[in-house]
């Protein structure tokens, strides 16, 4: 993105005055937790969905999977669609796709559907993880647009805080396809606040080049050693995230007969402690510098990875030997990633 420092600041200046700072805060929040809201919200009803559609718990769990194939493909389509038209358009066009994805999550007959249908969900949802970011980075440079996504990390935290506690109310009374209704729901809400929102990409500032030529250039992306780090360090970090999404609900509900109710609770503990280290890297972005964070969080992550495996394999701790290095572990993607 042709982004400069000096349109960005005006752009910012101009935006506290309208007043509607906190406002904005709030929309792109919610676009940011997405992700975190389509899946987090019916983790409780996993075992469910699994006795009533007749699936294994692997194919259940392929329902996550799927949903990160259509969330990683949307991310490449956004980003240069957004920087050639502008961001409002294609976040308005990706929570439309987004609120079909999820009534036809609700309608699915069989699990094969309802993981096709998550993948469709996951394309409209990644419009808004992706492009809230970049409107942050519309509005802010430096470590400034760091401070403002963390505060956007840490604010759409409450989300998968209170998903899975949603999620098992309404599991208990009206079923697991309920909940994907009710996340068809949320779009709706979020399409009619997005269109209250700004243009932070003005046409001055837009890419003019063929869509094609921006997508040839992901090619040139993998021959860039710094950013492949950074690149591999979130993969790794996220793919460790969404094997405990895809798993704790079996391990804690089923294997150790955690109630259902009870499951968000636990795993809202993770949720705490991704907004208290973001509320830290807020602090010491600035002081410290991304990258040594980036690197402490590696190290306490490789850890209480290594120690959640073992406590998995032996059953040492029981129930509590496996939460408490998994709430370590929790803690560290979002507070360590960089943000460039």
């Amino acid at each position: 993105m042709n982004d400069t420092a000096p349109a960005q600041t005006d752009l910012a200046a101009m935006h506290d005055s309208t007043g509607r700072r906190w406002w904005t805060l709030g929309v792109l929040s919610l676009l940011m937790g997405f992700a975190s809201i389509s899946t987090d919200i019916y983790l409780p009803a996993m075992p469910a969905m699994s006795r009533a559609l007749g699936a294994d718990q692997g194919m259940v769990e392929w329902t996550v999977s799927g949903y990160l194939v259509g969330f990683s493909l949307g991310q490449l389509f956004w980003g240069p669609v957004s920087d050639r038209y502008g961001r409002r358009g294609p976040v308005a066009a990706g929570i439309a796709i987004f609120i079909a994805g999820s009534i036809l999550c609700a309608c699915s007959a069989s699990i094969g559907s309802l993981i096709a249908w998550r993948m469709v969900q996951a394309l409209g949802a990644s419009a808004g993880v992706v492009l809230s970011r970049a409107m942050v980075r519309d509005l802010y440079a430096g470590h400034h647009a760091v401070r403002m996504l963390s505060t956007l990390i840490t604010v759409m935290a409450i989300a998968p805080l209170l998903g899975p506690i949603v999620g098992a109310q309404i599991l208990a009374v009206g079923g697991w396809r309920a909940v994907f209704g009710l996340l068809g729901v949320i779009g709706i809400a979020t399409l009619a606040a997005v269109a209250t929102l700004p243009e932070t990409l003005p046409p001055e500032r837009r890419h003019h080049e063929p869509l094609s030529r921006a997508f040839l250039r992901y090619g040139e992306l993998l021959t860039t050693p710094r950013l492949m780090a950074y690149t591999g360090a979130g993969a790794f970090f996220y793919g460790g995230m969404f094997a405990y999404v895809a798993g704790t609900p079996f391990a804690y509900i089923s294997y150790y007969h955690v109630p259902p109710r009870y499951y968000g609770l636990l795993f809202g503990a993770g949720i705490i402690g991704i907004m208290s280290t973001n509320m830290l890297n807020i602090r010491l972005a600035h002081r410290i510098g991304s990258d040594r964070m980036l690197r402490f969080g590696a190290l306490q992550a490789a850890g209480a990875g290594t120690l959640a495996a073992l406590a998995a394999w032996t059953g040492l701790g029981g129930l509590w030997g496996l939460v408490v290095p998994l709430f370590v572990f929790t803690s560290q993607p979002a507070s360590s990633s960089p943000i460039r």
